[in-house]
């Protein structure tokens, strides 16, 4: 986790920060980063500290199709 004061982003990776073989503009603007198996690596929150101080938390959130999650609940 890497937070940038000066432009209030905060960067958050799952592991070591790797290049995204994708990535995808959440509802609230900010960019969640993919593997090429379609895992999400990491996230990019853009005004993480004001969106907390004004909210106490910050939302992402995901889309997922059904398909794509169909043979997980088979």
């Amino acid at each position: 986790m890497v937070y940038d004061e000066h432009a209030d982003v905060l960067y958050l990776s799952v592991g070591e920060p790797r290049d995204p073989a994708r990535q995808k503009s959440s509802p609230e603007g900010h960019l969640v980063r993919y593997d090429k198996e379609d895992r999400v690596i990491g996230i990019t929150v853009v005004n993480a500290k004001w969106l907390s101080e004004r909210d106490g938390e910050i939302t992402v959130s995901l889309r997922v199709r059904a398909d794509d999650l169909a043979p997980a609940l088979a």
